[in-house]
């Protein structure tokens, strides 16, 4: 997949396509396809759930990843996207390799 950005995430879950929104996690945070969709349904149903809250929250990952610790980005991956154990470590890894 070309170059993919957080915004081509946002777009497909806008859509309420969580296969696409699957793909592009897949791509950003180096997961496997059925962990990045995992991801991307827990997304989906965060943001049903919570609303603007939980996007506030969703954006501050941006934060995070520029000016954070490991943990903090972590956390963010956790409550986010429900990621936990290796995978949430190779999606922290991934996304502090991509560049800013």
């Amino acid at each position: 997949m070309a170059d993919v950005t957080f915004r081509d995430f946002a777009a497909a879950t806008m859509k309420g396509d969580v296969e696409a929104a699957g793909t592009v996690l897949q791509t950003l945070l180096e997961l496997p396809a059925a962990e990045a969709r995992a991801a991307a349904q827990h997304f989906q149903r965060q943001s049903t759930a919570l609303g603007p809250a939980f996007m506030g929250k969703a954006m501050g990952l941006r934060t995070a990843v520029a000016s954070g610790s490991d943990a903090e980005i972590g956390a963010l991956l956790g409550e986010c996207f429900g990621l936990a154990g290796s995978s949430l470590d190779t999606a922290v890894a991934a996304l502090r390799r991509r560049p800013s």
